[in-house]
């Protein structure tokens, strides 16, 4: 069986697929990927299942050796990644040798890597996945001297596709849906909510994300006692100082805080992908126009293959150039003019 080995490791790396949905009723979160969309990316690029397991990588990454040859796909927060010095294009598709170390530095922007190889991670499933449930102690953080085992790679396409690099990770605008206690915020709150700009301030987790505001912080008409709720990821809990947390990936699965709406899933990418310092705004969507949304993100993941391109290489990056064939036709003219 292929390994994935571990030499070192950052200090936020983990196994994630897309979690395990269907139990909160046991108080336990659906956990998975922080950026759902990146899984998609790579399961485009590697021609397989986005539900496969890959590496999630917070702000950084590690070194990594593969036990046989190996495709790879890496995406996400574009980080500094490459093959025995030689430099690797993010968002794309790389064959991984055997042997060679794969080195994959601290993001250049947003906060979560992924790297995905062929065939997904196949550690042992615990209630129906394989994600880490860090806050539920499910898993654990991977660190050196980890050997991770692959799945068949049953697929085993072609490798140097790349696709579009998307905006997620610059902060900017989010859709929100009003939610059950939205009303317990008065409309003048709300609207000075919409047309405040936030800051992503630095406590942040896959539990969920604070963001200050510019001005004021915000309060309910129903103070901070209201009843404890079934929350979900994307819910904005206003905090006692009155700043919005953004619920996330691994939240708790009911809270006391009054939340003024909820961030569409398909926004959740680009809250999870906010470094420090980045600043977001909060838009409020009706539920009619957030189903239009998610639908219409829905059709795009599908349609991620449609959009991958070849990379152009340079070929002193090229370990096996000589067993690439180069213009067959020029060659044999050659030889029938001899």
């Amino acid at each position: 069986m292929t390994r994935l080995i571990v030499h070192d490791a950052g200090p936020g790396v983990s196994v994630q697929d897309l979690g395990r949905p269907g139990y909160l009723a046991y108080g336990l979160s659906r956990g998975g990927a922080a950026d759902r969309l990146a899984m998609a990316e790579g399961a485009a690029l590697l021609h397989q299942s986005e539900g496969l397991a890959a590496l999630e990588m917070a702000g950084m990454g590690g070194t990594f050796e593969v036990s046989h040859d190996t495709r790879i796909a890496l995406t996400g927060a574009p980080m500094r990644a490459s093959v025995d010095g030689a430099p690797l294009a993010w968002n794309a598709s790389h064959l991984l040798h055997a042997g060679s170390r794969l080195s994959i530095g601290a993001a250049t922007r947003g906060v979560y890597g992924y790297l995905h190889l062929g065939g997904g991670i196949a550690t042992t499933e615990r209630l129906g996945a394989r994600s880490a449930h860090l806050a539920a102690g499910l898993g654990a953080l991977i660190v050196a001297g980890d050997e991770l085992p692959l799945g068949e790679d049953r697929t085993g396409g072609e490798t140097g596709l790349c696709l579009p690099m998307d905006d997620r990770f610059e902060g900017g605008a989010v859709r929100v849906v009003p939610g059950f206690q939205t009303g317990f915020f008065p409309d003048e709150e709300r609207a000075r909510f919409e047309a405040t700009q936030f800051t992503r301030a630095a406590r942040g987790n896959r539990m969920g994300v604070r963001f200050d505001p510019d001005g004021e912080g915000f309060a309910s008409a129903a103070g901070l006692s209201v009843l404890s709720e079934v929350i979900v990821p994307g819910d904005i809990q206003i905090t006692g100082d009155g700043a919005p947390f953004v619920l996330m990936a691994e939240c708790q699965t009911t809270g006391g805080y009054p939340r003024i709406g909820s961030v569409l899933p398909c926004d959740l990418p680009r809250v999870a992908q906010a470094q420090p310092g980045a600043r977001l705004r909060f838009r409020f969507v009706t539920e009619d126009d957030g189903i239009a949304a998610e639908r219409a993100a829905a059709t795009a993941r599908k349609g991620l293959r449609a959009k991958l391109d070849h990379l152009v290489r340079d070929p002193h990056d090229i370990r096996d150039l000589l067993s690439y064939q180069f213009i067959s036709g020029v060659t044999a003219g050659h030889d029938e003019e001899t």
